[in-house]
């Protein structure tokens, strides 16, 4: 399976205005919300196309360092397919994160860094949509 692109992920210096702005004026609306390790994180979809696409909302500054990064986030078909991303990531020099297990909502995942730094994330079994209100 090639990569699909399933998510965007921004941080947010106020996470509720940010959501306020996607409802307002793109149309969006919150489709799943979690708080971990004192990190709000927001999804956000069109209506019907939840289970495509979402932006996830990160509350966090930009300056916030390690931990939730914004990134581009990709679906694989398979966990091995996360492997092999990650291994090709690093025999070609990347600089990469994981594979990591991360649970249901968040599912089997590498990050590769691209030439500018901006991360693309590479998941198996996120559940975007409806599995991922639960």
């Amino acid at each position: 399976m090639n990569p699909t692109c399933t998510h965007v992920a921004l941080l947010c210096n106020d996470l509720e205005a940010s959501v306020r702005f996607y409802v307002a004026h793109v149309g969006l609306h919150e489709v799943h919300r979690r708080t971990e390790h004192e990190t709000t994180v927001v999804w956000m979809g069109e209506k019907g196309r939840e289970d495509v696409f979402v932006i996830v909302l990160l509350g966090l500054p930009r300056s916030s360092g390690e931990g939730p990064v914004a990134h581009l986030g990709y679906a694989v078909g398979s966990r091995a397919e996360v492997e092999r991303t990650a291994i090709a990531g690093r025999a070609a020099g990347l600089t990469v994160r994981g594979p990591v297990e991360a649970g249901p909502v968040v599912g089997y995942y590498c990050l590769l860094r691209d030439p500018d730094g901006n991360w693309v994330e590479f998941s198996y079994g996120q559940a975007l949509g409806a599995p991922a209100r639960g």
